[in-house]
Protein backbone atom coordinates (compact mmCIF):
# COMPACT_ATOMS: atom_id res chain seq x y z
CA UNK A 1 0.00 0.00 0.00
CA UNK A 2 1.15 3.50 -0.75
CA UNK A 3 0.67 5.62 2.36
CA UNK A 4 0.42 9.36 2.57
CA UNK A 5 0.49 11.74 5.46
CA UNK A 6 -2.82 13.02 6.74
CA UNK A 7 -4.11 16.06 4.93
CA UNK A 8 -3.26 19.42 6.55
CA UNK A 9 -5.95 20.62 8.88
CA UNK A 10 -7.37 17.12 9.36
CA UNK A 11 -6.90 17.26 13.13
CA UNK A 12 -8.83 20.54 13.27
CA UNK A 13 -11.66 19.02 11.20
CA UNK A 14 -11.88 16.11 13.60
CA UNK A 15 -11.85 18.26 16.74
CA UNK A 16 -14.63 20.46 15.34
CA UNK A 17 -17.04 17.55 14.86
CA UNK A 18 -15.83 15.35 17.74
CA UNK A 19 -18.18 16.91 20.35
CA UNK A 20 -21.20 16.11 18.17
CA UNK A 21 -20.01 12.55 17.58
CA UNK A 22 -19.38 12.07 21.27
CA UNK A 23 -22.86 13.33 22.15
CA UNK A 24 -24.41 10.95 19.63
CA UNK A 25 -22.52 7.99 21.11
CA UNK A 26 -23.39 9.16 24.61
CA UNK A 27 -27.06 9.03 23.62
CA UNK A 28 -26.96 5.30 22.97
CA UNK A 29 -24.77 4.46 25.96
CA UNK A 30 -26.58 6.75 28.42
CA UNK A 31 -29.93 5.28 27.54
CA UNK A 32 -29.05 1.68 28.31
CA UNK A 33 -27.47 2.54 31.65
CA UNK A 34 -30.26 4.91 32.70
CA UNK A 35 -32.90 2.35 31.84
CA UNK A 36 -31.01 -0.41 33.67
CA UNK A 37 -31.08 1.62 36.88
CA UNK A 38 -34.73 2.59 36.42
CA UNK A 39 -35.92 -0.95 35.60
CA UNK A 40 -36.97 -1.93 39.14
CA UNK A 41 -39.23 1.15 39.26
CA UNK A 42 -40.56 0.47 35.76
CA UNK A 43 -41.40 -3.09 36.82
CA UNK A 44 -43.14 -1.65 39.86
CA UNK A 45 -45.55 0.30 37.65
CA UNK A 46 -45.89 -1.88 34.56
CA UNK A 47 -45.34 -5.30 36.18
CA UNK A 48 -43.69 -8.45 34.81
CA UNK A 49 -40.36 -9.46 36.34
CA UNK A 50 -40.23 -12.29 33.81
CA UNK A 51 -40.09 -9.70 31.01
CA UNK A 52 -37.03 -7.89 32.42
CA UNK A 53 -34.64 -9.25 29.82
CA UNK A 54 -37.01 -8.41 26.94
CA UNK A 55 -36.76 -4.67 27.60
CA UNK A 56 -33.02 -4.95 26.93
CA UNK A 57 -33.32 -7.66 24.26
CA UNK A 58 -35.68 -5.55 22.12
CA UNK A 59 -33.23 -2.63 22.15
CA UNK A 60 -30.18 -4.76 21.41
CA UNK A 61 -32.03 -6.72 18.73
CA UNK A 62 -33.10 -3.50 17.02
CA UNK A 63 -29.50 -2.31 17.12
CA UNK A 64 -28.21 -5.63 15.81
CA UNK A 65 -30.46 -6.05 12.79
CA UNK A 66 -30.10 -2.39 11.72
CA UNK A 67 -26.34 -2.02 12.11
CA UNK A 68 -25.29 -3.61 8.79
CA UNK A 69 -27.93 -1.55 6.95
CA UNK A 70 -26.82 1.75 8.52
CA UNK A 71 -23.16 1.00 7.74
CA UNK A 72 -23.83 0.05 4.14
CA UNK A 73 -26.13 2.95 3.24
CA UNK A 74 -23.62 5.26 4.89
CA UNK A 75 -20.95 3.90 2.53
CA UNK A 76 -23.26 4.28 -0.46
CA UNK A 77 -24.93 7.63 0.11
CA UNK A 78 -22.63 9.54 2.44
CA UNK A 79 -22.65 9.30 6.20
CA UNK A 80 -23.82 12.75 7.27
CA UNK A 81 -27.52 12.61 6.40
CA UNK A 82 -27.70 8.94 7.37
CA UNK A 83 -26.14 9.75 10.72
CA UNK A 84 -28.56 12.61 11.36
CA UNK A 85 -31.50 10.38 10.42
CA UNK A 86 -30.42 7.79 12.98
CA UNK A 87 -30.35 10.45 15.70
CA UNK A 88 -33.89 11.56 14.80
CA UNK A 89 -35.16 7.95 14.84
CA UNK A 90 -33.54 7.36 18.23
CA UNK A 91 -35.24 10.45 19.64
CA UNK A 92 -38.64 9.35 18.29
CA UNK A 93 -38.15 5.97 19.97
CA UNK A 94 -37.24 7.74 23.23
CA UNK A 95 -40.47 9.77 23.19
CA UNK A 96 -42.54 6.65 22.55
CA UNK A 97 -40.78 4.73 25.36
CA UNK A 98 -41.54 7.55 27.76
CA UNK A 99 -45.22 7.32 26.81
CA UNK A 100 -45.47 3.52 27.28
CA UNK A 101 -48.28 2.56 29.65
CA UNK A 102 -49.55 6.14 29.90
CA UNK A 103 -53.23 7.04 29.86
CA UNK A 104 -52.79 8.32 26.30
CA UNK A 105 -51.80 4.80 25.16
CA UNK A 106 -54.37 2.87 27.17
CA UNK A 107 -52.86 2.70 30.65
CA UNK A 108 -50.40 0.30 32.32
CA UNK A 109 -52.23 -2.91 31.34
CA UNK A 110 -50.33 -3.10 28.03
CA UNK A 111 -47.48 -0.89 29.18
CA UNK A 112 -44.75 -3.54 29.22
CA UNK A 113 -45.61 -4.77 25.72
CA UNK A 114 -45.58 -1.16 24.47
CA UNK A 115 -42.24 -0.45 26.15
CA UNK A 116 -40.65 -3.53 24.56
CA UNK A 117 -41.92 -2.53 21.10
CA UNK A 118 -40.76 1.08 21.48
CA UNK A 119 -37.37 -0.03 22.77
CA UNK A 120 -36.95 -1.91 19.48
CA UNK A 121 -37.54 1.39 17.62
CA UNK A 122 -34.96 3.05 19.84
CA UNK A 123 -32.54 0.26 19.04
CA UNK A 124 -33.01 0.78 15.29
CA UNK A 125 -31.79 4.36 15.71
CA UNK A 126 -28.98 3.37 18.08
CA UNK A 127 -27.52 1.05 15.43
CA UNK A 128 -26.89 4.06 13.20
CA UNK A 129 -25.45 6.15 16.04
CA UNK A 130 -22.73 3.68 16.97
CA UNK A 131 -21.60 2.45 13.57
CA UNK A 132 -21.61 5.79 11.73
CA UNK A 133 -19.84 7.68 14.51
CA UNK A 134 -16.94 5.24 14.33
CA UNK A 135 -16.98 5.20 10.52
CA UNK A 136 -16.87 9.02 10.38
CA UNK A 137 -13.73 8.96 12.51
CA UNK A 138 -12.38 6.38 10.06
CA UNK A 139 -13.19 8.72 7.16
CA UNK A 140 -11.29 11.60 8.74
CA UNK A 141 -8.36 9.89 10.46
CA UNK A 142 -5.86 7.24 9.21
CA UNK A 143 -5.61 4.02 11.25
CA UNK A 144 -2.33 4.85 13.00
CA UNK A 145 -3.93 7.98 14.50
CA UNK A 146 -7.33 6.46 15.21
CA UNK A 147 -6.24 4.98 18.52
CA UNK A 148 -6.20 8.30 20.35
CA UNK A 149 -9.54 9.45 18.93
CA UNK A 150 -11.24 6.14 19.48
CA UNK A 151 -9.69 6.15 22.95
CA UNK A 152 -11.43 9.48 23.56
CA UNK A 153 -14.68 8.07 22.25
CA UNK A 154 -14.31 4.96 24.40
CA UNK A 155 -13.71 7.27 27.36
CA UNK A 156 -16.91 9.13 26.50
CA UNK A 157 -18.73 5.81 26.39
CA UNK A 158 -17.34 5.07 29.84
CA UNK A 159 -18.35 8.52 31.08
CA UNK A 160 -21.82 7.94 29.70
CA UNK A 161 -21.90 4.63 31.53
CA UNK A 162 -20.91 6.48 34.71
CA UNK A 163 -23.42 9.28 34.19
CA UNK A 164 -26.18 6.90 33.09
CA UNK A 165 -26.68 5.10 36.42
CA UNK A 166 -26.34 8.39 38.32
CA UNK A 167 -28.87 10.19 36.14
CA UNK A 168 -31.09 7.11 36.11
CA UNK A 169 -30.88 6.83 39.88
CA UNK A 170 -31.74 10.51 40.39
CA UNK A 171 -34.66 10.28 37.97
CA UNK A 172 -35.92 7.08 39.60
CA UNK A 173 -35.69 8.48 43.13
CA UNK A 174 -36.93 12.02 42.48
CA UNK A 175 -38.81 12.10 39.15
CA UNK A 176 -41.08 9.86 37.10
CA UNK A 177 -39.23 6.94 35.46
CA UNK A 178 -40.44 8.26 32.07
CA UNK A 179 -37.78 10.94 32.25
CA UNK A 180 -35.23 8.16 31.86
CA UNK A 181 -36.24 8.35 28.19
CA UNK A 182 -37.18 12.00 27.83
CA UNK A 183 -33.71 13.06 29.00
CA UNK A 184 -32.40 11.92 25.60
CA UNK A 185 -34.20 14.74 23.80
CA UNK A 186 -32.05 17.76 24.79
CA UNK A 187 -28.85 15.78 24.17
CA UNK A 188 -30.15 14.68 20.79
CA UNK A 189 -31.09 18.19 19.72
CA UNK A 190 -27.62 19.54 20.61
CA UNK A 191 -25.92 16.71 18.69
CA UNK A 192 -28.17 17.34 15.68
CA UNK A 193 -27.38 21.06 15.64
CA UNK A 194 -23.61 20.58 15.97
CA UNK A 195 -23.35 17.93 13.29
CA UNK A 196 -25.73 19.59 10.84
CA UNK A 197 -23.58 22.74 10.85
CA UNK A 198 -20.04 21.44 11.38
CA UNK A 199 -19.82 17.99 9.79
CA UNK A 200 -18.47 18.02 6.22
CA UNK A 201 -18.05 14.64 4.56
CA UNK A 202 -17.80 13.40 0.96
CA UNK A 203 -21.06 12.68 -0.82
CA UNK A 204 -20.85 10.77 -4.09
CA UNK A 205 -22.91 11.22 -7.25
CA UNK A 206 -23.35 7.55 -8.15
CA UNK A 207 -26.13 5.06 -8.70
CA UNK A 208 -26.60 2.57 -5.90
CA UNK A 209 -28.77 -0.38 -5.02
CA UNK A 210 -29.47 -1.46 -1.47
CA UNK A 211 -29.33 -5.20 -0.88
CA UNK A 212 -32.78 -5.32 0.70
CA UNK A 213 -33.17 -9.08 0.24
CA UNK A 214 -29.92 -9.71 2.10
CA UNK A 215 -30.96 -7.31 4.86
CA UNK A 216 -34.34 -9.00 5.26
CA UNK A 217 -32.86 -12.51 5.34
CA UNK A 218 -30.22 -11.49 7.87
CA UNK A 219 -32.83 -9.79 10.09
CA UNK A 220 -35.14 -12.81 9.97
CA UNK A 221 -32.33 -15.22 10.78
CA UNK A 222 -30.95 -13.21 13.67
CA UNK A 223 -34.39 -12.50 15.12
CA UNK A 224 -35.30 -16.18 15.00
CA UNK A 225 -32.10 -17.18 16.81
CA UNK A 226 -32.66 -14.53 19.51
CA UNK A 227 -36.23 -15.73 20.03
CA UNK A 228 -34.94 -19.30 20.39
CA UNK A 229 -32.50 -18.26 23.12
CA UNK A 230 -35.20 -16.18 24.82
CA UNK A 231 -38.12 -18.62 24.71
CA UNK A 232 -36.35 -21.98 24.65
CA UNK A 233 -36.73 -23.85 27.95
CA UNK A 234 -38.63 -20.90 29.40
CA UNK A 235 -41.86 -20.06 27.58
CA UNK A 236 -41.67 -23.14 25.36
CA UNK A 237 -39.91 -26.50 25.59
CA UNK A 238 -36.80 -27.02 23.48
CA UNK A 239 -38.60 -29.63 21.39
CA UNK A 240 -41.85 -27.66 21.07
CA UNK A 241 -43.21 -26.80 17.61
CA UNK A 242 -42.54 -23.10 18.26
CA UNK A 243 -38.83 -23.55 18.99
CA UNK A 244 -38.28 -26.13 16.25
CA UNK A 245 -40.11 -23.86 13.79
CA UNK A 246 -37.92 -20.91 14.74
CA UNK A 247 -34.82 -23.07 14.37
CA UNK A 248 -35.90 -24.12 10.87
CA UNK A 249 -36.65 -20.50 9.97
CA UNK A 250 -33.20 -19.39 11.19
CA UNK A 251 -31.40 -22.12 9.25
CA UNK A 252 -33.29 -21.38 6.03
CA UNK A 253 -32.88 -17.60 6.28
CA UNK A 254 -29.16 -17.70 7.05
CA UNK A 255 -28.53 -20.42 4.46
CA UNK A 256 -30.20 -18.29 1.79
CA UNK A 257 -28.31 -15.20 2.99
CA UNK A 258 -24.92 -16.56 1.87
CA UNK A 259 -25.68 -17.08 -1.87
CA UNK A 260 -27.71 -13.85 -1.96
CA UNK A 261 -24.71 -11.91 -0.66
CA UNK A 262 -22.39 -13.59 -3.15
CA UNK A 263 -24.56 -12.52 -6.08
CA UNK A 264 -25.55 -9.05 -4.83
CA UNK A 265 -23.98 -6.14 -6.71
CA UNK A 266 -23.57 -4.22 -3.43
CA UNK A 267 -24.07 -6.75 -0.60
CA UNK A 268 -25.25 -5.54 2.79
CA UNK A 269 -22.34 -7.49 4.32
CA UNK A 270 -19.63 -8.37 1.78
CA UNK A 271 -18.45 -11.88 2.61
CA UNK A 272 -15.00 -11.25 1.16
CA UNK A 273 -13.99 -9.26 4.27
CA UNK A 274 -14.11 -12.50 6.25
CA UNK A 275 -11.23 -13.86 4.17
CA UNK A 276 -9.05 -11.61 6.29
CA UNK A 277 -7.89 -13.63 9.29
CA UNK A 278 -7.71 -10.68 11.67
CA UNK A 279 -11.16 -9.44 10.70
CA UNK A 280 -12.75 -12.83 11.35
CA UNK A 281 -10.95 -13.31 14.67
CA UNK A 282 -11.74 -9.85 15.98
CA UNK A 283 -15.38 -10.30 14.94
CA UNK A 284 -15.49 -13.42 17.13
CA UNK A 285 -13.86 -11.50 19.97
CA UNK A 286 -16.46 -8.73 19.61
CA UNK A 287 -19.27 -11.28 19.64
CA UNK A 288 -17.97 -12.89 22.84
CA UNK A 289 -17.33 -9.49 24.42
CA UNK A 290 -20.94 -8.48 23.84
CA UNK A 291 -22.20 -11.88 24.95
CA UNK A 292 -20.39 -11.91 28.28
CA UNK A 293 -20.37 -8.19 29.10
CA UNK A 294 -23.77 -6.85 28.04
CA UNK A 295 -25.54 -10.10 28.84
CA UNK A 296 -24.28 -10.20 32.40
CA UNK A 297 -24.05 -6.60 33.64
CA UNK A 298 -27.72 -6.14 32.79
CA UNK A 299 -28.43 -7.83 36.14
CA UNK A 300 -26.14 -5.75 38.35
CA UNK A 301 -28.63 -2.93 39.17
CA UNK A 302 -31.25 -5.54 40.10
CA UNK A 303 -28.78 -7.21 42.49
CA UNK A 304 -27.68 -3.92 44.04
CA UNK A 305 -31.14 -2.45 44.52
CA UNK A 306 -32.98 -5.60 45.57
CA UNK A 307 -30.48 -7.89 47.27
CA UNK A 308 -28.16 -5.22 48.70
CA UNK A 309 -30.94 -2.70 49.37
CA UNK A 310 -29.34 0.23 47.55
CA UNK A 311 -31.45 3.11 46.33
CA UNK A 312 -31.54 3.73 42.60
CA UNK A 313 -29.15 6.67 43.00
CA UNK A 314 -26.76 4.67 45.15
CA UNK A 315 -26.81 1.74 42.73
CA UNK A 316 -25.67 4.21 40.09
CA UNK A 317 -22.83 5.32 42.34
CA UNK A 318 -21.90 1.70 42.97
CA UNK A 319 -21.21 1.26 39.24
CA UNK A 320 -18.63 4.07 39.27
CA UNK A 321 -15.64 1.76 39.86
CA UNK A 322 -16.42 -0.20 36.69
CA UNK A 323 -16.91 2.84 34.49
CA UNK A 324 -14.01 4.80 35.95
CA UNK A 325 -11.62 1.90 35.43
CA UNK A 326 -12.84 1.43 31.83
CA UNK A 327 -12.41 5.13 31.06
CA UNK A 328 -8.85 5.36 32.41
CA UNK A 329 -7.70 2.20 30.65
CA UNK A 330 -9.34 3.23 27.35
CA UNK A 331 -7.43 6.52 27.33
CA UNK A 332 -4.17 4.76 28.17
CA UNK A 333 -4.64 2.09 25.49
CA UNK A 334 -5.56 4.67 22.85
CA UNK A 335 -2.43 6.70 23.48
CA UNK A 336 -0.27 3.58 23.64
CA UNK A 337 -1.55 2.29 20.28
CA UNK A 338 -0.98 5.66 18.61
CA UNK A 339 2.55 5.87 20.01
CA UNK A 340 3.68 2.30 19.31
CA UNK A 341 1.37 1.05 16.56
CA UNK A 342 1.04 -2.22 18.54
CA UNK A 343 -2.36 -3.56 19.54
CA UNK A 344 -2.44 -7.38 19.76
CA UNK A 345 -1.62 -7.62 23.45
CA UNK A 346 -4.54 -5.48 24.59
CA UNK A 347 -7.48 -7.75 23.69
CA UNK A 348 -5.57 -10.68 25.22
CA UNK A 349 -5.06 -8.84 28.50
CA UNK A 350 -8.61 -7.53 28.45
CA UNK A 351 -10.06 -11.00 27.91
CA UNK A 352 -8.12 -12.49 30.82
CA UNK A 353 -9.21 -9.70 33.16
CA UNK A 354 -12.85 -9.92 32.04
CA UNK A 355 -12.93 -13.67 32.69
CA UNK A 356 -11.48 -13.06 36.15
CA UNK A 357 -14.15 -10.43 36.83
CA UNK A 358 -16.96 -12.78 35.81
CA UNK A 359 -15.60 -15.41 38.21
CA UNK A 360 -15.49 -12.88 41.05
CA UNK A 361 -19.05 -11.71 40.33
CA UNK A 362 -20.28 -15.31 40.27
CA UNK A 363 -19.20 -15.61 43.94
CA UNK A 364 -21.70 -12.97 45.10
CA UNK A 365 -24.55 -14.01 47.40
CA UNK A 366 -27.11 -12.43 49.68
CA UNK A 367 -24.37 -11.55 52.23
CA UNK A 368 -21.95 -9.87 49.79
CA UNK A 369 -21.30 -6.27 50.93
CA UNK A 370 -21.52 -3.36 48.51
CA UNK A 371 -17.81 -2.51 48.74
CA UNK A 372 -16.89 -6.04 47.64
CA UNK A 373 -19.22 -5.82 44.65
CA UNK A 374 -17.54 -2.51 43.81
CA UNK A 375 -14.12 -4.18 43.73
CA UNK A 376 -15.42 -6.96 41.49
CA UNK A 377 -16.99 -4.61 38.97
CA UNK A 378 -13.86 -2.43 38.94
CA UNK A 379 -11.98 -5.49 37.70
CA UNK A 380 -14.64 -5.88 35.00
CA UNK A 381 -14.09 -2.23 34.03
CA UNK A 382 -10.38 -2.85 33.55
CA UNK A 383 -11.11 -5.66 31.12
CA UNK A 384 -13.64 -3.54 29.22
CA UNK A 385 -11.13 -0.73 28.86
CA UNK A 386 -8.64 -3.00 27.09
CA UNK A 387 -11.28 -4.41 24.73
CA UNK A 388 -13.85 -1.79 23.80
CA UNK A 389 -11.89 0.26 21.28
CA UNK A 390 -9.34 -2.27 20.09
CA UNK A 391 -12.00 -4.49 18.52
CA UNK A 392 -13.14 -1.63 16.29
CA UNK A 393 -9.59 -0.48 15.49
CA UNK A 394 -8.41 -3.94 14.41
CA UNK A 395 -11.53 -4.47 12.29
CA UNK A 396 -11.03 -1.15 10.48
CA UNK A 397 -7.34 -1.82 9.90
CA UNK A 398 -8.17 -5.17 8.32
CA UNK A 399 -10.11 -3.78 5.31
CA UNK A 400 -9.64 -1.27 2.52
CA UNK A 401 -10.76 2.31 3.06
CA UNK A 402 -13.78 1.86 0.78
CA UNK A 403 -15.07 -0.93 3.07
CA UNK A 404 -14.67 1.14 6.22
CA UNK A 405 -18.41 1.41 6.85
CA UNK A 406 -18.81 -2.34 6.40
CA UNK A 407 -15.96 -3.02 8.84
CA UNK A 408 -17.36 -0.58 11.40
CA UNK A 409 -20.89 -1.96 11.07
CA UNK A 410 -19.68 -5.58 11.21
CA UNK A 411 -17.66 -4.89 14.36
CA UNK A 412 -20.64 -3.21 16.01
CA UNK A 413 -22.97 -5.88 14.62
CA UNK A 414 -21.10 -8.81 16.15
CA UNK A 415 -20.78 -7.06 19.50
CA UNK A 416 -24.49 -6.19 19.40
CA UNK A 417 -25.58 -9.65 18.36
CA UNK A 418 -23.40 -11.11 21.08
CA UNK A 419 -25.12 -8.81 23.56
CA UNK A 420 -28.52 -9.76 22.18
CA UNK A 421 -27.81 -13.47 22.49
CA UNK A 422 -26.26 -12.91 25.91
CA UNK A 423 -29.22 -10.97 27.27
CA UNK A 424 -31.62 -13.58 25.88
CA UNK A 425 -29.68 -16.62 27.07
CA UNK A 426 -28.82 -15.19 30.47
CA UNK A 427 -32.39 -13.98 30.87
CA UNK A 428 -33.58 -17.56 30.31
CA UNK A 429 -30.95 -18.87 32.75
CA UNK A 430 -32.03 -16.27 35.32
CA UNK A 431 -35.76 -17.01 34.98
CA UNK A 432 -35.35 -20.80 35.10
CA UNK A 433 -33.01 -20.68 38.08
CA UNK A 434 -35.23 -18.19 39.91
CA UNK A 435 -38.39 -20.26 39.37
CA UNK A 436 -36.66 -23.45 40.50
CA UNK A 437 -35.08 -21.85 43.55
CA UNK A 438 -38.27 -20.08 44.67
CA UNK A 439 -40.27 -23.27 44.25
CA UNK A 440 -37.80 -25.16 46.43
CA UNK A 441 -37.70 -22.47 49.13
CA UNK A 442 -41.28 -21.14 49.19
CA UNK A 443 -43.40 -23.83 47.59
CA UNK A 444 -44.90 -24.05 44.08
CA UNK A 445 -47.79 -21.60 44.47
CA UNK A 446 -45.98 -18.67 46.09
CA UNK A 447 -42.72 -19.32 44.26
CA UNK A 448 -44.39 -19.34 40.85
CA UNK A 449 -46.32 -16.13 41.60
CA UNK A 450 -43.18 -14.26 42.64
CA UNK A 451 -41.05 -15.61 39.79
CA UNK A 452 -43.46 -14.82 36.98
CA UNK A 453 -44.13 -11.30 38.19
CA UNK A 454 -47.86 -11.89 38.28
CA UNK A 455 -48.07 -8.86 40.53
CA UNK A 456 -46.20 -5.57 40.43
CA UNK A 457 -42.59 -6.03 41.59
CA UNK A 458 -40.25 -3.44 43.07
CA UNK A 459 -37.58 -3.41 45.78
CA UNK A 460 -39.81 -1.49 48.21
CA UNK A 461 -42.35 -4.31 48.07
CA UNK A 462 -39.77 -6.61 49.65
CA UNK A 463 -40.19 -4.78 52.95
CA UNK A 464 -43.87 -5.75 53.10
CA UNK A 465 -43.20 -9.48 52.73
CA UNK A 466 -43.04 -11.76 55.79
CA UNK A 467 -39.41 -12.15 56.95
CA UNK A 468 -39.09 -15.81 55.92
CA UNK A 469 -40.59 -15.13 52.48
CA UNK A 470 -38.40 -12.06 51.98
CA UNK A 471 -35.23 -13.98 52.91
CA UNK A 472 -36.14 -16.86 50.61
CA UNK A 473 -36.82 -14.50 47.74
CA UNK A 474 -33.56 -12.57 48.20
CA UNK A 475 -31.50 -15.77 48.46
CA UNK A 476 -33.14 -17.11 45.30
CA UNK A 477 -32.62 -13.84 43.45
CA UNK A 478 -28.96 -13.61 44.48
CA UNK A 479 -28.19 -17.19 43.48
CA UNK A 480 -30.00 -16.71 40.14
CA UNK A 481 -27.93 -13.63 39.31
CA UNK A 482 -24.74 -15.44 40.36
CA UNK A 483 -25.63 -18.28 38.01
CA UNK A 484 -25.73 -15.77 35.16
CA UNK A 485 -22.14 -14.77 35.86
CA UNK A 486 -21.08 -18.42 36.05
CA UNK A 487 -22.38 -18.89 32.50
CA UNK A 488 -20.64 -15.69 31.42
CA UNK A 489 -17.27 -17.17 32.44
CA UNK A 490 -17.58 -19.82 29.73
CA UNK A 491 -17.73 -17.16 27.02
CA UNK A 492 -15.28 -14.71 28.59
CA UNK A 493 -12.42 -17.24 28.71
CA UNK A 494 -12.65 -17.70 24.95
CA UNK A 495 -11.78 -14.02 24.32
CA UNK A 496 -8.04 -14.18 25.15
CA UNK A 497 -7.71 -17.59 23.50
CA UNK A 498 -9.03 -16.27 20.18
CA UNK A 499 -7.23 -12.92 20.47
CA UNK A 500 -3.91 -14.73 20.85
CA UNK A 501 -4.14 -15.81 17.19
CA UNK A 502 -4.51 -12.23 15.86
CA UNK A 503 -1.55 -11.18 13.70
CA UNK A 504 0.22 -7.91 14.53
CA UNK A 505 -0.21 -6.08 11.22
CA UNK A 506 1.23 -2.51 11.23
CA UNK A 507 -1.42 0.19 11.42
CA UNK A 508 -1.63 2.37 8.33
CA UNK A 509 -0.26 5.85 8.90
CA UNK A 510 -2.22 7.50 6.08
CA UNK A 511 -4.83 6.87 3.43
CA UNK A 512 -4.08 4.90 0.29
CA UNK A 513 -4.55 7.10 -2.74
CA UNK A 514 -4.92 4.02 -4.92
CA UNK A 515 -8.10 3.15 -3.06
CA UNK A 516 -9.76 6.29 -4.36
CA UNK A 517 -9.09 5.67 -8.03
CA UNK A 518 -12.33 3.74 -8.49
CA UNK A 519 -14.40 6.19 -6.48
CA UNK A 520 -16.36 8.98 -8.17
CA UNK A 521 -15.30 12.55 -7.49
CA UNK A 522 -17.01 13.69 -4.28
CA UNK A 523 -18.82 16.88 -3.48
CA UNK A 524 -19.00 18.25 0.05
CA UNK A 525 -22.26 18.12 1.91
Amino acid sequence: MTETAPAPGRRREVMVVLPGLMLAIALAMLDNMIVGTAMPRILGELGGLAHLSWVVTAYVLGTTVSTPIWGKIGDLYGRKNIFLASIVLFMIGSVLCGMAGSAMLGGPADGMAQLIAFRAIQGLGAGGLLVNAMAIIGDLVPPRERGQYQGLMAAVMSLAMIAGPLVGGFITDHLDWRWAFYVNLPIGFVALALLAVKLKLPKYRTEHRIDWLGAVLLSIGITAVVLITTWGGNDYGWTSPQILGLAALAVVALALFVPVERRAAEPIMPLNVFRNRNFTLISLVGFLLGFAMFGAINFLPLFQQTVQGASATNSGLLLLPMMGAAMVVSLFVGQAITRTGKYKIYPVIGGVIMALAMWLLSMMDVNTPSWQTGVFIAVLGLGMGFLMQTTMLIAQNSVEQRDLGVASSASTFFRSIGGSFGVSLFGAVFNNHLTSSLTDKLGPALGDRLATGGGQFNPAAMERLPPNVRLGFLESLASSISSVFWWAILFAVLVPLIAAFIQEIPLRGGFDKNEETETPVPILE
